[in-house]
């Protein structure tokens, strides 16, 4: 068989596949999809990749920092030219059946171009400041902002909400590559895709539902997510851990596991990775304050694989102590906070200070999916879905990286079979 008819049979057997969501399995499926000759398109919503694992200081099981998976993971990106980014977007439909889904999705409108260079002028004259979301609102950007060092797409963006665009100006004036549009408008996109991956992730339980946790009540009673920001070298704080109130090192710092999980009022199922996330937080916690006394409030302390060695390391720690008992309730007192607990190895209440509280919030599906596709606790159930659409890790059930990738890496296999 000639060379013309190979070709002919690879572009017959090429597919249009669709992944949603940009997040470390989407991008995995987008690429191993790709990288077997198949056309991909990837929607996100967010300017930049990269979910949640972009704001991780660490991530298991190695404790690699984001930049070491996903620096490689963009390079692939990069030289792939079967890919096509649509960052800033979002799906609004789907139509029809596998192998001929009928899609629309918008496109919000591009301010700054990909002709930017990321120089940053815009950002220097912007007089206009925003909440800095990927930090969880604890330090401000400008209007036209570079989501984070590690963005991809490598530019800046313009938060169209807060931009005072025709009265300002400024940014137009030092532009010199001709990148910023202040009349840009969103665009509608209509294309047929044979398969369809929701990548969408999940998102952390809203732990101000827990009354007794004091939630949103004091800025020293952070969530894990929070946390991990603050231990990352382009955090709020630049890696130190901090009261957020003070900006002091905290002398004590409690971890309450299963802040909402293992709850039949609030999410009723184990989120899998919080009790290794703490563990992981009290030792970077240990190692960097070397006077620290903290305190990990737990129902069961589940770890499995290689996150055992953190659970061991934990019990070698001077600093950290290990408390068997679900934290009751969290108070805001005059001389601090406090957690009231009971220790169930000793059988005795305890009532502990604490500059510094930690709330182990769990997992939950995102994506707008009505619930007739969802199972009881809200994630995604692949047999409730139309044949060719797949979902992977986080939208159906809590995993960490690792398994994300696995899993994604799995569902890839699934789309492109006829």
């Amino acid at each position: 068989m000639g060379t013309k008819s190979l070709l002919n049979i690879y572009y017959m057997q090429q597919k249009q596949l669709l992944v949603i969501g940009g997040g470390i399995s989407g991008i995995t499926s987008t690429i191993e999809m790709a990288e077997v000759g198949h056309m991909v398109t990837l929607v996100e919503q967010k300017p930049y990749l990269g979910g949640k694992v972009v704001q991780f200081s660490q991530y298991f099981p190695k404790l690699c920092p984001p930049q070491c998976g996903l620096e490689i993971n963009f390079n692939r990106i990069r030289k792939n030219p079967r890919l096509r980014i649509l960052s800033s977007s979002v799906v609004e439909k789907i139509d029809g059946s596998k192998g001929n889904f009928s899609v629309r999705i918008k496109k919000q409108a591009e301010l700054i171009s990909s002709n930017c260079t990321a120089c940053g002028k815009c950002a220097d004259v912007c007089p206009i400041e925003r909440e800095n979301e990927f930090n969880y609102n604890l330090d401000k950007t400008k209007a036209a902002y570079l989501p984070h060092e590690m963005a991809f797409p490598f530019k800046y963006t313009i938060d169209e909400s807060v931009c005072q665009k025709n009265d300002c100006k400024k940014c137009l004036e030092v532009c010199d590559y001709d990148a910023i549009n202040l009349n840009a408008e969103s665009e509608i996109i209509e294309e047929t895709f044979h398969s369809v991956v929701y990548a969408t992730g999940w998102e952390p339980y809203d732990v101000s539902k827990l009354d007794s946790m004091q939630f949103g009540k004091h800025p020293d009673i952070i969530t894990n997510v929070v946390f991990e920001r603050y231990a990352a070298p382009n955090g709020p704080s630049k890696g130190k851990i901090v009261k957020p109130s003070n900006q002091e090192a905290p002398k004590t710092i409690a971890f309450v596991q299963c802040a909402g999980s293992r709850d039949e009022n609030h999410l009723p199922y184990c989120s899998a990775v919080c009790c290794s996330a703490s563990l992981k937080h009290a030792l970077i916690a240990s190692e960097q304050l070397k006077d620290v006394r903290i305190k990990i409030f737990y129902i069961d302390m589940r770890v499995s694989g290689r996150n055992e060695d953190f659970l061991n390391q934990v019990k070698a720690d001077k600093n950290i102590e290990l408390i068997k008992g679900k934290a009751g309730r969290i108070n805001i007192e005059n001389d601090g906070l406090s957690i009231e607990a009971e220790d169930i190895l000793s059988g005795l209440k305890t009532k502990t200070q604490a500059d510094l509280i930690v709330l182990a919030s769990g997992i939950q599906s995102k994506g707008n999916l009505s619930k007739q596709f969802r199972d009881e606790y809200g994630f995604l159930m692949p047999d409730k879905l139309t044949d060719g659409i797949y979902v992977t890790a986080c939208a159906k059930k809590p995993q960490d990286v690792s398994s994300s990738l696995k899993d994604a890496t799995g569902v890839s296999l699934k789309a492109i079979q006829n």
